[in-house]
């Protein structure tokens, strides 16, 4: 058996970024020689307190026990083939871990689906941004053998500090992601955004059209929030819901149209559209901001819909509202499209390969890799 160990801030589980990027693709690994171990530096239980403002106190002393198992990880790393880092070792501001793990014998295969070299922080943790220092990301990328990326924007960032860069799009267990339920509301027609705390104000673009579908067709719509329980508004009649693993996918087959907006930045371009697949596989009718990979996913009118402004977000929710048979035609359309091109079943057999390939590189090569990412700064 070749051993993988995965390295991530988070607990199994619980981020989309790792479900749906590596973790569903465990047992397959497994039946293919691969046998994995976890380590993660947050605890379930501690997220409540992760996304509160203040309790900074508590805050550093998670950071320093991730540090201390960090150190562990080091220590034994020789047990491992590959060191299988998604995101980043810790949520500071330091590559030291990776560049630790890249002098070791084990191969370091680097994970991500976000423009991470880019700011972003949550309000709760805006005051300590800086210690994530972002422009890590280049020297990790160059420190590893294999470098996994969630999109082709993403790719060609990767592809300027480190050529075994492989196209790895995030994917749908289309065999779990499959509508069950009946409608709570029948006779009306749920529109909904899943989603989290750290996102919600790509929810809030949609606010001023809701605004307008309300007007328009009354009681004949109604609104979901899944993912920001905190999230209310009473003009539309929104309570935010909790996003619970047990019950994901009930929750979103209530969904009968999938919204996905995006502001059309750079932040926004690395997305790797997982809330629309996450739609879309269950067959719902997804309408999508065209940034980014998201204008990749959806052909405009064939399996979904792409809307850049107010008129044209309006115009097409208000179609789809009006006809059953075009959300049934859609839907169907878009669930295909994850099944043949966004699902574990179609990307598991790559994904095998890649961790096969990633092992086959030579001690020269890797230390003529590792003089070469000296060039993209320090620890």
């Amino acid at each position: 058996m070749r051993e993988i160990l995965f390295v991530s801030v988070h607990p199994r589980g619980r981020v989309p970024s790792q479900r749906f990027r590596f973790e569903q693709y465990v047992e397959f690994l497994g039946e293919h020689g691969f046998r994995t171990t976890f380590s993660s530096v947050l605890r379930p239980n501690e997220y409540r307190l992760l996304y509160a403002p203040g309790r900074h106190a508590r805050k550093a002393l998670i950071a320093a026990r991730g540090f201390v198992r960090r150190l562990g990880d080091i220590a034994r790393a020789s047990r491992y083939d590959i060191i299988f880092v998604q995101r980043e070792a810790i949520q500071l501001g330091t590559a030291l871990f990776e560049d630790a793990f890249s002098r070791t014998d084990a191969r370091l295969v680097f994970d991500f689906d976000d423009a991470i070299w880019l700011s972003n922080a949550s309000e709760a943790n805006r005051r300590f941004a800086w210690l994530k220092r972002p422009g890590k990301t280049p020297r990790i990328i160059s420190l590893a053998d294999m470098v996994f990326a969630g999109n082709g924007y993403l790719m060609d960032y990767a592809l300027q500090f480190n050529t075994q860069v492989k196209l790895v799009p995030t994917t749908i267990d289309t065999d779990r992601y499959v509508k069950n339920c009946v409608p709570s509301q029948p006779g009306r027609v749920c529109i909904g955004w899943s989603g989290s705390i750290t996102t919600i104000q790509h929810f809030e673009l949609m606010v001023p059209i809701l605004r307008r579908l309300r007007q328009r067709f009354g009681d004949k719509v109604y609104f979901k929030v899944i993912g920001d329980r905190g999230y209310r508004s009473e003009e539309l009649e929104i309570q935010g819901a909790e996003w619970n693993p047990e019950t994901e996918v009930d929750d979103l087959s209530e969904l009968e149209i999938g919204l996905m907006p995006l502001p059309d930045d750079e932040w926004a371009k690395g997305k790797c559209a997982l809330k629309g697949l996450q739609y879309m596989a269950l067959g719902t009718p997804t309408v999508m901001s065209p940034v980014g990979v998201n204008a990749d996913i959806i052909q405009d009118g064939l399996n979904g819909f792409l809307a850049r402004s107010e008129e044209d977000w309006f115009e097409k929710l208000s179609r789809l509202i009006e006809s059953p048979r075009l959300r049934e035609e859609l839907g169907n359309a878009a669930r295909e499209t994850v099944r043949r091109s966004y699902s574990v079943e179609s990307q598991k057999r790559r994904y095998v390969e890649y961790m096969s390939q990633v092992l086959e590189g030579s001690p020269t090569k890797r230390r003529a890799k590792l003089s070469q990412a000296s060039r993209y700064g320090s620890r």
